[in-house]
């Protein structure tokens, strides 16, 4: 087998993603999801029903950042996949949470990657409320506090205050699917 690289996996991880949800309009796959602030960036998100995270581990890649990543990502995501190579599945297990999904990756000589489920995500039962409100523009933020009713006082707030109001007074669920509705509905990822 030869050795995978990002570039490699992400690609066929695309394909896999893409023709499993290309007709499925309320799915949204997006490559470098900023979370927490810019503290971590998943590569790969699926936002349907779930914000799914994948994370790849090429060959290339070390697992030094992967105990921070962790943290992170158990604060947003409501199941997150762990997407590696041969090199690294013994190394992962000590690593990430019994929830998290492993997919094993190989590739042949024509770089063509093969994927092999090793262990199926769960759900992730201990998110973040203010984490997952952070992934809001300020304007989607007062957006949903204003459809709620919630908006009294903080019409002028800065961001942060949005957030903190939206983890407070929403449940975990109803702040999830406010959210997911949001992320799905940009049209400008980067700009805001």
């Amino acid at each position: 087998m030869v050795k995978s690289r990002d570039v490699d996996i992400r690609k066929g991880l695309h394909y896999t993603l893409l023709k499993d949800h290309k007709n499925d309009p309320d799915t949204l796959v997006l490559d470098e999801m900023t979370i927490c602030q810019g503290d971590a960036r998943i590569d790969v998100a699926v936002i349907n029903g779930k914000i799914n995270g994948f994370e790849i581990k090429s060959e290339s890649d070390t697992l030094e950042r992967l105990p921070r990543q962790v943290d992170l990502y158990n604060m947003v995501f409501d199941t997150v996949t762990i997407v590696t190579g041969p090199r690294y599945i013994d190394g992962i297990l000590d690593l990430i949470p019994d929830w998290w999904g492993i997919i094993k990756t190989e590739m042949d000589s024509d770089r063509q990657v093969y994927f092999y489920t090793i262990r199926e995500a769960q759900n992730n039962y201990n998110s973040d409320p203010l984490a997952i409100a952070q992934l809001l523009w300020r304007n989607e933020a007062l957006e949903i506090l204003k459809e709620k009713g919630l908006h009294k006082g903080l019409l002028s707030k800065p961001r942060r205050v949005l957030w903190q109001a939206l983890a407070e007074k929403l449940s975990i669920d109803e702040l999830k699917d406010e959210v997911r509705k949001k992320l799905k509905n940009r049209s400008n990822w980067r700009g805001h």
